[in-house]
């Protein structure tokens, strides 16, 4: 139901959920400058399960019935297989260009909201995804001497991943009686879960950490994903879908001028464009429609009904983390 609010309030709103992305943008920065290195399983533990067991104690509210195993899937998704091959590839490419790579997310999702959703995009939606592609690819392909194949390998993974749970996401909607700070509590424990015993078999007992590896943790934790993720979902309660998703490119924008501006990253011309092309290939594919598919697959219930009718606004989110 949509709710008056006066235009001060309005972009006030705004302006806090563009925080969440912003934040996110600085992850790759972080990592490479304050954390261990070679660790990725631990720091994406350290990032997920003590944020998700915060918001679980603030939410108290826990899965029922089919939403533990539906709990469990997205969180795989979203953070049990995301974070880790995000900072993966973090440790393993410049902060900008990692980021960017990200922008191929709504070719993803294109892909699976037809036989998930039901949703055949328009020719326009495929058009700005592919762009999107073209624009990313100047940008690898430029850069080809100074980066490393796994890190490529391992952005366009985290991709799939995070574009895989955002789709299911929207068919199962959100269970009654709870909010998007449970939700994501639920997400962020369980993927957290899942990572723990994998960072222990690869990576062994926890590093030896400093007061810079603990304020990075600490902010990884606290501010980058607990925090910034209520903001984030608090703002998709409050705002259209669409207006929230055009915040999303503000992440890889974020992560690649503090690359340039702190890390001393330089960038060519010809990634600049790369850059630009891939960025605006994917607000543009935000003002898209999709179009229903002409025999809907089996019978939905009204959250997923709910879900078909937003999944116009899919192609943007993805770029949300």
């Amino acid at each position: 139901m949509a709710v008056s609010r006066r235009p001060a309030a309005t972009w006030s709103l705004v302006a806090l959920t563009a925080l969440a992305p912003v934040s996110w943008g600085t992850t790759y920065a972080v990592t490479t400058e304050f954390l261990p290195p070679g660790r990725p399983l631990f720091t994406a533990l350290a990032r997920a399960l003590p944020a998700g067991l915060l918001l679980l104690a603030l939410a108290r509210v826990l899965p029922k019935g089919a939403w533990w195993w539906k709990a469990a899937v997205l969180g795989a998704l979203n953070i049990g297989a995301f974070f880790p091959l995000l900072f993966l590839s973090a440790y393993r490419l410049p902060g900008g260009m990692a980021a960017v790579v990200g922008s191929v997310g709504p070719l993803f999702v294109v892909g699976l909201s037809a036989p998930l959703l039901g949703q055949r995009p328009t020719g326009r939606a495929l058009l700005t995804g592919v762009v999107a592609a073209f624009g990313v690819s100047l940008v690898v392909l430029r850069a080809a001497g100074a980066l490393d194949g796994v890190g490529v390998a391992a952005a366009l993974a985290s991709t799939a991943s995070m574009s895989t749970g955002t789709v299911l996401a929207k068919r199962w909607g959100r269970p009654a009686g709870a909010g998007p700070l449970a939700l994501t509590g639920w997400q962020l424990t369980a993927g957290g879960l899942l990572i723990a015993p994998l960072a222990l078999l690869a990576e062994g007992p926890p590093p030896a950490l400093d007061a810079r590896a603990l304020g990075g943790y600490a902010y990884l934790a606290l501010a980058n994903t607990a925090l910034a993720y209520w903001l984030w979902f608090r703002g998709i309660g409050r705002l259209s879908a669409t207006r929230v998703t055009f915040l999303g490119p503000l992440s890889p924008l974020t992560a690649a001028v503090v690359g340039w501006a702190a890390l001393g990253q330089a960038l060519t011309p010809v990634q600049l464009a790369g850059m630009a092309l891939a960025f605006g290939a994917t607000v543009a594919g935000q003002l898209g429609t999709a179009r229903p598919a002409a025999a809907p697959p089996l019978s939905f219930n009204s959250a997923e009904r709910n879900a078909r009718k937003d999944s116009m606004d899919l192609t943007g989110s993805v770029l949300r983390r």
